[in-house]
């Protein structure tokens, strides 16, 4: 069974997307139900591959890179908790920007997802 990508679409908080003084960072809260992954699929923004070694998660204070998230040790995110995307070392002009992400989970499969969000100043 596949989960649809437009009911993946709801775990982005619109509006969240930024650039840091890391790269570039948005928001992911899951209001799905609670699940675990295990495996994180790369990153693209605008169709450029961001490399698993500079994608990282962080969930209540804990910074994850993609490339440490393994069947062993699986990124999880229970319901309503908040998680932020941080491509390190790519930032991004104002305006509209495509990101593309997605997770690996046990029975389901790879389970992908696009997006598309304007850049909030500041």
């Amino acid at each position: 069974m596949k989960v649809p990508a437009f009911i993946l679409k709801r775990l982005y908080i619109k509006g969240s997307l930024r650039n840091t003084p890391e790269g570039c960072e948005f928001k992911l809260k899951n209001t799905l139900g609670s699940g675990y992954a295990i495996g994180l699929l790369p990153v693209t923004v605008d169709e450029t591959l961001i490399a698993q070694d500079h994608a990282f998660y962080t969930v209540d204070g804990k910074r994850v890179m993609f490339t440490a998230v393994t069947k062993e040790s699986p990124a999880t995110l229970a319901m309503n908790r908040e998680a932020t995307i941080t491509l390190h070392g790519h930032t991004l002009q104002p305006g509209p920007h495509k990101v593309s992400m997605g997770f690996k989970v046990t029975g389901l499969g790879d389970l992908t997802f696009d997006l598309l969000d304007n850049l909030t100043e500041g």
